[in-house]
């Protein structure tokens, strides 16, 4: 008996033995799936100047860059309305939140950020010059814990469209927000180009969205133009309105404005645009990428797009070698 005891004792004992070498094996395991993602939720603030079609896409081309990058992120999205006081509120609020990076979408809301926020990495997107807007030493360099993708779009080449679709034309009405720099920077590269086309320039200045009906009624010329300016952009119809009135063409700084009622463009795509500064963020998020060390990026990929519709409204004709290369909307 005693020795069928100690037999006994004795498989016990190894079969404790291999439980335990069978637990630390087990234990191994999550840490060696650890090693190909971190499984980190991280907090992003998003602030937005205004809610229009490009800023909404550029926003959602964003959050998808870092969804298809396997990204696990939660988001505090907030707008500003389209008012500076409030975009400086925003920004003090993501200032004191524990957040791992924040989006500016827009300059004014970038402006306000990067015053506000020197101690947690700031993206922008949307911005037309950020050395203009005091964001960046440099797109090359950006020297600080702010950088993105700018907007900037080949204003000379929209303005070199005005001819090509009026031969006639002499004059070109320009409506913008007085108070964007963004604007400032793109209308006065439109001026130096309509000036080697031979076109005079008549602007007109708005301070908030409400003031485009009057503003577009009141210019007399040959055809509109209007920049990637938030305010003019957000109150579109106004604009477009003017133009099938007076039947001249509207020629707009980017695609969606083209999608709105806008007759003409040489655009980027904002959704494109909003994904590269996801795929910025996924590389300072998860790769310990420095802002100051990452230059500005801008969108390669430039698209004619015209809406044929709008035409027919405005009573222009798109000359067939537009036509031919463009990508037709409406």
């Amino acid at each position: 008996m005693t020795s069928r005891l100690a037999t006994l004792a004795a498989a016990a004992s190894a079969l404790v033995l291999a439980l335990t070498g069978c637990a630390g094996s087990t234990g191994a395991s999550p840490a060696a799936s650890g090693a190909s993602g971190n499984g980190k939720t991280y907090k992003v603030g998003i602030t937005q100047i205004v809610s229009h079609a490009s800023l909404d896409a550029a926003r959602e081309g964003f959050k998808k860059a870092l969804a298809d990058a396997g990204v696990q992120a939660t988001y505090d999205e907030q707008n500003a309305q389209g008012d500076q006081a409030t975009a400086t509120s925003i920004a003090a609020k993501f200032n004191s939140d524990n957040l791992d990076l924040i989006l500016a979408i827009a300059t004014p809301t970038a402006q306000a950020s990067a015053q506000a926020i020197t101690n947690k990495p700031i993206l922008f997107t949307a911005v037309t010059d950020p050395v203009a807007a005091k964001l960046v030493d440099s797109n090359e360099k950006p020297g600080s814990n702010v950088t993105g993708t700018t907007d900037m779009n080949p204003v000379a080449d929209q303005i070199g469209l005005i001819k090509q679709i009026r031969p006639s034309a002499k004059s070109v009405g320009i409506i913008y927000s007085s108070g964007e720099v963004n604007s400032d920077v793109q209308v006065a590269a439109a001026k130096k180009a309509a000036a080697e086309q031979g076109l005079t320039v008549v602007t007109k200045t708005i301070t908030t969205t409400a003031e485009l009906q009057q503003a577009a009624n009141s210019i007399t010329a040959d055809a509109l133009y209007v920049p990637t300016d938030n305010n003019v952009v957000s109150g579109l119809d106004s604009v477009v309105g003017v133009a099938e009135a007076k039947k001249i063409p509207l020629v707009v700084g980017e695609g969606d404005s083209v999608k709105k009622g806008g007759l003409i463009t040489y655009g980027i795509d904002y959704e494109k645009l909003g994904y590269q500064t996801g795929q910025m963020a996924v590389k300072i998020l998860t790769q310990g990428a420095k802002p100051a060390d990452m230059p500005v990026e801008s969108q390669k990929d430039i698209t004619l797009m015209v809406n044929k519709k709008a035409a027919e409204r405005m009573g222009v004709t798109i000359p067939e070698s537009l036509l031919s290369k463009a990508e037709v909307v409406g």
